[in-house]
C-alpha cells in the first residue's frame, strides 16, 4: 500500500476515533450548557450544540435549508479533497497528512450532523471572560491544523524557475 494511503487511513481513523470518543464522553457526562472549569480564566469544558457551521454560522437559518446544506456541502468538500488527495505524490507526506486531517475532521462533524442533527462542541477557551473564543471540538481542531499545514505548504513553495531567472537577471542588470 502506498505511504500516502497509510497516512490517510491512520489519520482519518485516529481523528474520527478521538473526536467521537470525546463527544460521547461529553454527551454522557454533561447536560447542555454545563461548564467545568479546567484552567480558571482560560479553559473550560462546556457542552454546546452547534447547529450551524464554524462559529455557529447559519445556526439560525431555516432548518429546511440548513440541514440539507450542512450534509450536502461536506459531501461535496470530501469528494473534492479526495480528488486532490489522489493527485498528490506518494512522497508528499506533509500534504497527505494535512488533507487527511481535514478529511477526518469533516467526517467527524458530518457523523454528528447525521446522527444528532447538530455538532457537539465542548472545548471552550477564553481570556478572563473579556475575550471568548467559540467552543469547538477535536474534528474542528483537525480541520484547522490541516488547513494551516496546507497554507504553510503553499507559502513555502519555491517560485517557478522562470521567475527565479527573471529575478536573477533583474539583480545583475542593476
Amino acid at each position: 500500500m502506498k505511504r500516502k494511503y497509510l497516512i490517510l487511513l491512520a489519520t482519518v481513523i485516529g481523528v474520527i476515533g478521538l473526536d467521537q470518543l470525546t463527544k460521547f464522553l461529553i454527551l454522557e457526562r454533561f447536560v447542555l450548557g454545563e461548564t467545568v472549569s479546567l484552567i480558571s480564566g482560560f479553559f473550560n469544558l462546556t457542552y454546546v450544540q452547534n447547529k450551524g457551521a464554524a462559529f455557529g454560522l447559519l445556526a439560525q437559518a431555516n432548518p429546511s435549508f440548513r440541514v440539507p446544506f450542512f450534509i450536502i456541502l461536506p459531501l461535496i468538500a470530501l469528494g473534492s479533497i479526495g480528488y486532490v488527495f489522489q493527485k498528490i505524490s506518494n512522497r508528499d507526506t506533509k500534504m497527505a497528512l494535512a488533507l487527511s486531517l481535514v478529511i477526518g475532521g469533516a467526517i467527524g462533524n458530518l457523523l454528528d450532523r447525521l446522527s444528532l442533527g447538530y455538532v457537539v462542541d465542548f472545548l471552550d477557551f477564553h481570556w478572563r471572560w473579556t475575550y471568548h473564543f467559540p467552543a469547538f471540538n477535536v474534528a474542528d481542531s483537525a480541520i484547522c491544523i490541516g488547513v494551516g499545514l496546507i497554507m504553510l505548504d503553499i507559502l513555502k513553495q519555491e517560485k517557478p524557475s522562470s521567475e527565479k531567472k527573471e529575478a536573477g537577471n533583474a539583480s545583475t542588470s542593476i
